[in-house]
């Protein structure tokens, strides 16, 4: 696979073969998704677009911004993606810290300032398609280290910051993912996952047009519709939502999925009841892993062998990972502490934020994931949660994901979350947020959590109607602690 993201994704493949199927019914082959591609390069060189260039863009999920996406890595831009559900006020921050030459929006969206604007129209009727007319631009050649796409982190900590993604870290993580996960040309992907993410846009999308496979373009996730689709669809990539939502759909079953091969799970913990009652109405067994914006995919789960509910898998090919206490020494297996990775898909590092790059990598080049977690024996990694969620009650460290797996067995509930807040005598208590499946029965539920030590047990339950998340479905705790404080 070439070293440059655009030759890897589009070069080589049969221009007529399928490659978007879109709900309105209309297909896209390769040749139609390269030529657009090419159209749009042009159209970004006639608004001042070159190599180098930082191009925000905040359009819906569809076909052009697809070829939009290409038409970037094509010309040697940076493509910087920001999350549709972004205000304007959030918008021109981003653009403000991104300093681009052009900004692409949806038709009557937000216009930052101090950038050219242009629009995208769903069927390519915007502002920037009109630019694209006869002539073409070569291909830029780009080598592994060259700045390829900029995404923003949630910023649940803090100010967000730019992580800096180069053409190697794509080509790699797809070049690994492809072949752990047994992608080939005759794969048909059911794509739900936004495209401004990099599990929609690198991970879904990398995998499939790396191969030349067809890609079924949903614009969001309709249960109905992907349950329409998996019948001749063969891979889905999703977030615990979805499954969520599959399992609650009563035409879920192993008929239902008779065609497909491979179901993951990301960007969120996929509770261990959800993932056994996938595998008891399906027959499949969903595979969990484990990434970052600024790491792309580190672990998974394998194709072949045990898919152990709870846990994120072994490291990808060329991935180094090792568990640290706080000084920075290996814990033995089995032992909890901090996530550290090295690798061909850590970053370049925080756009403008050279005190934050130097603060998340440690002098041998291995980058501070901020998660924790422990290795088996046999080196599968499972994840507690973040360092910034550890509860320390009394002097004990309380690790929510422990909790989280006992609350999720207990009758009546749905969903937990489990958060500290301050407390006078013990620093922090344990509490524990829920989402009831009906009538839910307190008592029982706390005492669930009577296998556990008596430190980590939750000293107060919240029942609410779901849980705050951002765009991938994560649950944000620190929104809850704000909340509930």
């Amino acid at each position: 696979m070439d070293a440059d993201p655009y030759a890897a994704l589009l070069s080589g493949h049969d221009p007529d073969r399928t490659c978007l199927l879109l709900e309105d019914g209309r297909t896209w082959t390769y040749g139609d998704l390269t030529r657009r591609a090419g159209e749009l390069a042009v159209a970004l060189g006639r608004c001042g677009v070159g190599a180098g260039s930082r191009v925000v863009v905040q359009v819906e999920k569809s076909a052009d911004a697809v070829a939009l996406y290409l038409a970037c890595l094509r010309s040697g831009a940076v493509y910087v993606p920001l999350n549709t559900a972004s205000t304007a006020s959030e918008v021109a921050g981003f653009v403000a810290d991104a300093d681009p030459d052009l900004y692409v929006g949806r038709p009557g969206g937000a216009d930052p300032g101090g950038v050219r604007v242009e629009t995208l129209g769903t069927h390519g009727d915007g502002t920037l398609a009109a630019h694209a007319g006869p002539g073409s631009v070569p291909v830029i050649t780009r080598d592994p280290d060259d700045w390829a796409a900029m995404l923003y982190t949630s910023g649940t900590t803090g100010r967000a910051k730019g992580a800096m993604l180069s053409c190697g870290n794509l080509v790699s993580n797809a070049r690994a993912l492809v072949r752990a996960w047994r992608f080939e040309p005759d794969d048909v992907l059911v794509h739900v996952l936004p495209v401004f993410h990099v599990h929609g846009l690198f991970v879904a999308l990398h995998c499939a047009l790396a191969v030349g496979a067809a890609v079924r373009l949903h614009a969001r996730f309709d249960v109905d519709a992907v349950l329409a689709d998996l019948g001749r669809s063969t891979v889905l990539m999703g977030v615990p939502t979805h499954y969520h939502r599959l399992l609650a759909h009563p035409g879920l079953d192993a008929a239902a999925c008779a065609g497909m091969r491979l179901f993951t799970s990301g960007s969120a913990p996929l509770p261990a009841h959800e993932h056994e009652a996938f595998a008891k109405r399906t027959g499949h067994r969903i595979v969990e892993r484990y990434g970052m914006t600024e790491t792309m995919i580190l672990t998974s789960n394998p194709y072949d062998g045990d898919r152990v509910p709870g846990t994120v898998g072994f490291p990808l090919e060329g991935v180094e990972l090792r568990v640290v206490d706080d000084l920075g020494t290996p814990v033995a297996p089995g032992g909890t502490g901090s996530v550290e990775v090295r690798g061909p898909g850590v970053f370049l590092g925080y756009w403008g934020r050279p005190d934050a790059t130097a603060g998340a990598t440690r002098p041998d080049g291995y980058f501070v994931t901020g998660d924790v977690g422990h290795l088996d024996p046999d080196g599968r990694l499972t994840l507690a949660g973040r360092a910034g969620d550890l509860i320390i009650s009394g002097g004990y460290n309380v690790y929510p994901k422990e909790v989280e797996l006992v609350l999720d067995q207990a009758p009546g509930v749905d969903e937990s979350a489990v958060i500290g807040l301050p407390d006078p005598d013990l620093g922090e208590v344990v509490v524990a947020v829920v989402i009831a499946d009906g009538a839910l029965d307190e008592g029982a539920v706390l005492g669930a959590c009577e296998a556990l030590a008596r430190y980590k047990r939750p000293r107060r339950l919240v029942v609410v109607d779901e849980l705050p998340r951002n765009a991938m479905g994560k649950v944000q705790k620190a929104v809850l602690r704000e909340q509930l404080a």
